[in-house]
């Protein structure tokens, strides 16, 4: 029985040891290291230490003192960053330039300290977006809870450290930053949406925006609300368009839980959507769509259900 235990392992390992043609066609062209999913964990930690210090780290009211330990913060985001920056260039299709590993090293440092230096914005739009679901939340008692509970609060930290990678044309890393957040709140935010501040997500689960969404300020969402694309477009080869597909919403909208807002509509400033709405054509300002009454039919012994 061993010996068949240890030729089945034998074989299976042979088999998948050796690279497919799919496989080597999925792979970068070159060898350098894949960026690592736990690095990048470690990176938003460092960002939400930095951000976040009173909460997420040990709290300093000495000014000299919280200033060393986000110092220090600082000095290992810059390191980690460039490392995984470095190792996601490889992913890059129009970074012809960049070949030697000095010159992605060089890329990788240069966009790392462009995002180092959008941290004081990353931070004024977060403060907002807490500022936000407190206010918007009765159940909210204070704004320690907000930031240490609420799944909006991680989902967002995670899409505006993303989005910024993002402009800055990084590649894979804002997907696997957004991605994490994703597995853990159930919110889906892909990095390249447009999210202005003062921004909620009441409860959260279920959330879905698009790419090319793009919203404005004082925006609330509810559970479930997708923000997504109604159709695709191809070019003549046959190929998917990344083209704006997703909607777009003014300042001062509210979708309700479990709306469904698809395709490159406009929705108009101060306008409500209520709950489990279907909507794919544009509406103006201050309009508000809700669904049909229901229709209330009586059934005896479950007969003409």
């Amino acid at each position: 029985m061993e010996k068949k235990s240890n030729d089945i392992l034998l074989k299976n390992v042979n088999l998948l040891s050796k690279l497919t043609e799919q496989e080597v066609g999925m792979m970068p062209a070159t060898e350098a290291p894949l960026p690592s999913v736990e690095q990048v964990k470690q990176i938003v930690s460092l960002v939400k230490n930095i951000i976040f210090p009173d909460y997420f780290n040990q709290r300093q009211p000495d000014e000299t003192l919280r200033s060393y330990n986000i110092g220090v913060h600082m000095k290992e985001l810059q390191r980690l960053l460039t490392k995984q920056i470095a190792h996601g260039l490889q992913f890059c299709e129009d970074c012809e330039t960049i070949k030697t590993k000095q010159q992605v090293y060089q890329e990788a440092e240069r966009l790392t300290m462009e995002f180092i230096d959008a941290l004081p914005e990353i931070k004024r739009l977060l403060y907002t977006d807490v500022q936000a679901m407190f206010d918007n939340d009765p159940a909210a008692r204070n704004y320690g809870e907000v930031i240490f509970c609420y799944p909006v609060v991680n989902a967002m930290t995670h899409y505006r450290i993303a989005h910024k990678l993002h402009e800055l044309n990084v590649p894979v890393i804002p997907r696997i930053i957004t991605e994490q957040a994703h597995s853990k709140t159930g919110i889906d935010i892909h990095p390249g949406a447009q999210i202005g501040e003062y921004f909620a997500i009441d409860h959260g689960t279920g959330v879905v925006i698009g790419e090319t969404t793009i919203i404005g300020n004082h925006v609330t969402l509810y559970q479930g609300v997708t923000l997504g694309a109604k159709s695709f477009k191809y070019d003549e080869d046959g190929n998917m368009l990344n083209v704006p597909r997703h909607p777009v919403l003014e300042d001062y909208v509210t979708v309700y839980s479990n709306a469904s807002i698809l395709g490159r509509i406009i929705i108009g400033h101060h306008s409500t959507i209520g709950g489990n709405i279907w909507l794919t054509h544009s509406v103006p300002p201050y309009s508000r769509i809700l669904q049909s009454k229901a229709v209330d039919a009586s059934y005896e012994g479950g007969l003409g259900i």
